[in-house]
């Protein structure tokens, strides 16, 4: 299984950013996908995560309201977009998918099993 992220760049504050991640290779025919990003420095933490089915998504907190994450199944593809972006959210944005038909999204980095390269996302102020 191969996650392909890209989207990132540089923007200014309240800008906004759609980042995509392409799936490919045998993951089944369904998979829960979560973007996390690591800030240069610190740990990565969950950003927002989406079921399977794409009925179900969960939001760390800081981005409620600002990001939004989608799916497109038929493209195999997970959208996360950012509005109102902070310097704040500057980080390495990660694509991660976990083969699951459960509706609960877990936002813990050990439940997913494959990992994209990321792509970086700098908001200047």
């Amino acid at each position: 299984v191969q996650l392909q992220a890209s989207g990132g760049g540089l923007v200014q504050a309240g800008d906004s950013l759609t980042l995509s991640c392409a799936v490919s290779g045998r993951t089944g025919s369904r998979y829960a996908v979560g973007w996390f990003c690591q800030a240069q420095g610190k740990e990565s933490v969950f950003v927002a995560g989406i079921s399977a089915s794409g009925e179900s998504t969960y939001y760390e907190d800081s981005v409620k309201g600002r990001f939004t994450i989608s799916r497109d199944n038929a493209k195999r593809t997970v959208y996360l977009q950012m509005n109102s972006l902070k310097p704040e959210d500057t980080a390495v944005y990660y694509c991660a998918a976990r083969s699951s038909s459960s509706e609960k999204v877990l936002g813990a980095r050990r439940y997913y099993n494959y990992w994209g390269q990321g792509t970086k996302v700098t908001v200047s102020s």
